[in-house]
């Protein structure tokens, strides 16, 4: 797959072209490598439930799912249609879950969520747009609140790596969030913070 370089972010059009072509590109609903990682981040959240997720790039809805169990409210967003759609199907029967198509960190919600996921999202973000959705993400989480990063380690030709998208987030632990989990796994890093009440 090709991308755009680190100075621009890949563009919704990407998404939706490989969607067109094939309604799981990346075997979110088949791959063994998935199911695991899915389970470990539902395994790694510290509360039985969430007033309200967040979830940035829910693509096809497999993770969706799994998060809309544990929220009393969930909104899933994605810059697919296509992809979104599947989503809605399958996840037709939790009414305390809504979805919108958004582009963040350009567009976002105007509420503030006890849990943000972005898991396989950051990577895709140029450095600039990584720093506004480390700020937004600031500001839409409720102090106390947790925030979940899953990404793959290996190597891509995305804008960034998963190891960055985590490793700038850990730079905000001296001051903003307390670090819960640190889960490095043979092709995945998980990360769950804790954001601080100051």
């Amino acid at each position: 797959m090709t991308a755009n370089n680190s100075n621009s972010s890949i563009p919704p059009s990407y998404f939706e072209n490989l969607y067109a072509a094939d309604s799981d590109p990346w075997r979110f609903a088949t791959s063994r490598y998935e199911a695991d990682k899915y389970a470990a981040t539902i395994a790694a959240l510290p509360k039985n439930s969430y007033r309200s997720g967040f979830e940035i790039g829910g693509s096809i809805g497999i993770l969706t799912e799994k998060l809309a169990e544990r929220c009393d409210s969930l909104l899933s967003i994605d810059v697919s249609e296509t992809a979104q759609q599947q989503a809605i199907e399958r996840c037709d029967r939790f009414p305390h879950l809504r979805f919108q198509l958004m582009q963040f960190p350009e567009q976002q919600p105007d509420e503030t969520f006890d849990l943000i996921v972005v898991s396989e999202v950051g990577y895709y973000w140029s450095w600039g747009d990584l720093k506004r959705a480390q700020k937004s993400i600031l500001n839409l989480l409720e102090p106390g609140g947790h925030l979940m990063l899953v990404h793959w380690t290996e190597e891509t030709n995305y804008p960034l790596t998963g190891d960055e998208v985590h490793d700038f987030f850990s730079e905000l632990v001296s001051t903003q969030m307390q670090p819960l989990v640190e889960h490095k796994a043979e092709q995945y890093r998980l990360d769950l913070f804790e954001r601080r009440v100051l």
